[in-house]
C-alpha cells in the first residue's frame, strides 16, 4: 500500500502523463488482467487493435472484437482508452463505443490521402488525435499531417515520438533523434509531445535512460508498452514490460 502511495503521488506532481498498455490484445482476459494492474498508476490506456504489421502472416491484433472489451474496461475502470487508426472504419467503430482518443501510426502519418480520409470522419467530434513521427527521418511529412488535420479544423492534437530508421547499425530499435523533435517543437511550440520509449529502444534494457532523457528534454508524456505477461505477447513482446516494472520505472524517471 505504501509502494502504490508513493507512485499516486509522484503522478500527482509530475506534469506528465503515463499512456500504457499492451502492444496487441491476446485475450480478453489478458487485456482485463493488464488494465486491471496498472490502471492506478497511468492516466491513459493504450492498446492496438488493428496491428499495420510489416509481415502479412504476423498476428495484426484481435480486431473489432476488441473495442467491446476496451469499452468495459474503460467503463469499469473509469479508464480513458487510446487506440490506433488507420482507416475511417476504425473510427467509425471506436466512435460507437465512445472511445476518443485515436493515434495515427507512422506508416499512414506519410500518406497524405489517408490523413484526408480520416480527417474527413473525424470533422466535428470531440476526439483527441495523437501523431507518430513518420519512420524515416522526414520532418517536413510529419508536419504535413498536423497542418492537414488543422485545415480540417482538428486542433486537439498531440504528437507521438517513436524514433526514426536507423540507417546504420544501431543500439535501438528507431534512434531518438531528439534534434529533430526540436525542431518539430519549434514549428508548433503549443503540441504536447508524447515520447514512445518503446518502440525507440526495441527492448527493455533501454527504457528507464530514454525515458529519463525525454522528460528532462520537456516532454509531456510517455507511451509505455505494458503487458501482464508479455512473455506471451504475441507482438514486440522484447518491448513490453509487466505491470511491475512499470511502477518501478515511474519511480525511477521521478
Amino acid at each position: 500500500m505504501l509502494y502504490k502511495a508513493l507512485i499516486i503521488n509522484i503522478m500527482l506532481k509530475n506534469k506528465y502523463s503515463i499512456i500504457a498498455g499492451p502492444c496487441s490484445v491476446n485475450s480478453e482476459q489478458e487485456l482485463y488482467k493488464t488494465a486491471k494492474e496498472i490502471h492506478n498508476y497511468i492516466d491513459v490506456f493504450r492498446c492496438g487493435v488493428w496491428k499495420a504489421r510489416t509481415n502479412p502472416n504476423s498476428f495484426t491484433g484481435s480486431g473489432d472484437i476488441t473495442i467491446n472489451w476496451l469499452y468495459n474496461i474503460s467503463k469499469e475502470l473509469e479508464l480513458p482508452v487510446a487506440i490506433e487508426v488507420g482507416i475511417p472504419s476504425h473510427i467509425e467503430k471506436a466512435l460507437k463505443k465512445n472511445i476518443r482518443i485515436f493515434w495515427i501510426g507512422a506508416r499512414t502519418t506519410v500518406n497524405p490521402f489517408y490523413i484526408n480520409e480520416l480527417c474527413n470522419v473525424l470533422k466535428g467530434e470531440n476526439v483527441e488525435v495523437w501523431i507518430k513521427n513518420p519512420i524515416y527521418p522526414d520532418i517536413k511529412l510529419w508536419i504535413g499531417a498536423f497542418e492537414r488535420f488543422k485545415k480540417f479544423g482538428i486542433n486537439n492534437l498531440k504528437a507521438i515520438h517513436r524514433g526514426f530508421y536507423p540507417y546504420y547499425k544501431s543500439k535501438y530499435r528507431n534512434n531518438p533523434q531528439w534534434k529533430l523533435v526540436d525542431k518539430f517543437k519549434e514549428k508548433f511550440p503549443e503540441i504536447e509531445i508524447i515520447c514512445d520509449p518503446s518502440h525507440i529502444a526495441g527492448n527493455t534494457k533501454l527504457l528507464e535512460s530514454i525515458s529519463k532523457k525525454a522528460i528532462k528534454k520537456g516532454m509531456n508524456g510517455l507511451m509505455i508498452e505494458t503487458h501482464c505477461k508479455p512473455e506471451n505477447a504475441l507482438s514486440d513482446a522484447k518491448q513490453q514490460i509487466n505491470p511491475e516494472q512499470l511502477k518501478k520505472l515511474i519511480t525511477y524517471i521521478h
